[in-house]
């Protein structure tokens, strides 16, 4: 057995708890490791272009990850922790606490319920991020299909390789430092859905239905739902909506122009994605590895909703 343990050095109630479970753990023999989440917060590295469920070296024999803090090092734990499958464990140190369980049992007895298998496993959508650049070829422009194109196992054929990146929110293409709105165009699994100016787009999972989609107006999506959420930020125009689509669809954000592509910015669970060259193309769909959150005594989601929100 091998327990990584995330903590937010930040705050002293996640500090303290860490060196408690650490001690309980030395006690039973199990291995584990302890990881600073400010040492995650560096900008995503893009997956490798055609194994999604690759799982980094540092994750190798990896039984489950504890997670102390809010949700936002839940959110950097599950990057970490990717396409993999590893159970995840939070431990509420934080406000909100959507993806997470309250301490108020203590981090020992929540942690030895996980061991002994008598956490509930709640199986998240998470989301594949392909971005294309300017001046890159796209795998999915069939007008480019001698370029780029699927194999039979869908992977990238040719040399066509987008940027590939894990979510487990939400992806955000918005406008820039500059302030203008930008242009762009809206497709899903090949068609074309509208065009649209504002500023910007997102695309959430259910998880993320709850973050910054619900700011821009989406709805509330229980955890269970495996579509996507594709909700358009101030758009210029009185007859945008959100869109719900499902599981098996891709999400298409295409930029229209040189200046759109210049002024756009890509951001992924709230990470800033910097990039060689200005995006062209943002392609988003359900990952084909779901992420585990473990939960114990969890009163549900609408309970939890209703607490929040209402």
């Amino acid at each position: 057995m091998h327990i990584v343990i995330i903590r937010n050095n930040s705050n002293s109630q996640a500090l303290d708890a860490s060196l408690l479970l650490a001690t309980y753990l030395a006690s039973q023999g199990i291995e584990f490791e302890m990881i600073d989440v400010k040492s995650l917060e560096k900008q995503p590295d893009s997956l490798p272009a055609v194994d999604e469920a690759h799982t980094s070296g540092a994750l190798a024999g990896v039984d489950m990850v504890v997670a102390l803090g809010g949700d936002g090092t839940i959110l950097r734990t599950a990057r970490m922790v990717g396409f993999s499958g590893i159970p995840i464990l939070g431990i509420n140190f934080g406000h909100l606490g959507f993806l997470a369980n309250t301490a108020d049992d203590g981090v020992v007895a929540l942690v030895a319920s996980a061991l002994a298998g008598d956490a509930v496993s709640e199986k998240r959508s998470n989301l594949c991020v392909e971005v294309v650049c300017v001046g890159e070829r796209d795998p999915y422009d069939m007008a480019d299909a001698a370029y780029g194109g699927f194999d039979e196992q869908g992977e990238c054929a040719g040399d066509a390789h987008p940027h590939r990146y894990f979510a487990l929110n939400e992806v955000a293409l918005t406008r820039g430092a500059n302030g203008r709105i930008i242009d762009f165009s809206l497709g899903v699994s090949g068609e074309h859905v509208a065009d649209m100016r504002g500023d910007g787009f997102v695309v959430a999972s259910a998880t993320g239905s709850t973050g910054y989609a619900l700011s821009a107006g989406g709805p509330l999506v229980a955890p269970g739902f495996t579509g996507l959420v594709a909700v358009p930020l101030a758009p210029h125009t009185l007859r945008a909506r959100a869109l719900v689509t499902e599981s098996s669809d891709v999400v298409e954000l295409t930029l229209e122009s040189d200046r759109s592509r210049e002024d756009a910015t890509l951001f992924i669970d709230g990470n800033l994605i910097e990039l060689d060259a200005p995006v062209k193309c943002v392609y988003v769909s359900r990952g084909q590895t779901p992420t585990t959150l473990l939960r114990c005594n969890h009163d549900g989601f609408y309970a939890h909703v209703s607490h929040v929100f209402f």
